[in-house]
């Protein structure tokens, strides 16, 4: 893992700082972690920060109804996306391709954060990541991380709780 002053010697990277400045809006800290290596996936990310994969909790978008919907998911969870849209009377919620991704999130596959999006989006947060006390999410890049806890993680995104598998 990095050190903050070594994260420091990277080149700003605009979608980052937007994330940052997200946090800041929302009154929370910049726990923002810049790392070398790629943590595009919940288990790089869980190696890279010591931590396990369970307490990752990947920002997720799918596409419901042509809208853009954010499932805040568990690392260890595989999402049932039948069950969500079941338990929320939702039509079926499908996989979004990068380009739909980056047009809602602002951000890339493997980086999207759970804020810092050019307009709100539902979401939904899965109930497992309640058992961690600090929660790592994506902040806006394949070598950026934040951390926050499941209550900030669920006031900042306005989430509806729910069971995703």
């Amino acid at each position: 893992m990095t050190d903050q002053n070594t994260a420091e010697s990277f080149v700003a990277d605009p979608i980052v700082e937007n994330v940052r400045a997200s946090l800041a809006a929302a009154g929370l800290a910049d726990t923002v972690l810049l790392v070398p290596e790629s943590v595009a996936t919940a288990a790089a990310a869980a190696a890279a920060l010591g931590c396990d994969v369970g307490a990752i909790a990947n920002s997720l978008i799918f596409e419901c109804d042509g809208a853009p919907l954010l499932i805040l998911a568990s690392g260890a969870a595989k999402v049932d996306v039948k069950m969500v849209a079941r338990q929320h009377g939702l039509p079926k919620i499908s996989r979004a391709d990068p380009d739909f991704v980056l047009k809602h999130a602002g951000q890339p596959v493997g980086g999207v954060a759970p804020l810092g999006h050019p307009a709100p989006l539902r979401a939904f947060l899965d109930t497992d990541l309640a058992q961690y006390p600090v929660l790592w999410a994506g902040a806006g890049s394949h070598q950026a991380m934040l951390s926050l806890s499941y209550q900030q993680l669920l006031a900042i995104t306005a989430a509806t709780e729910t069971a995703v598998r």
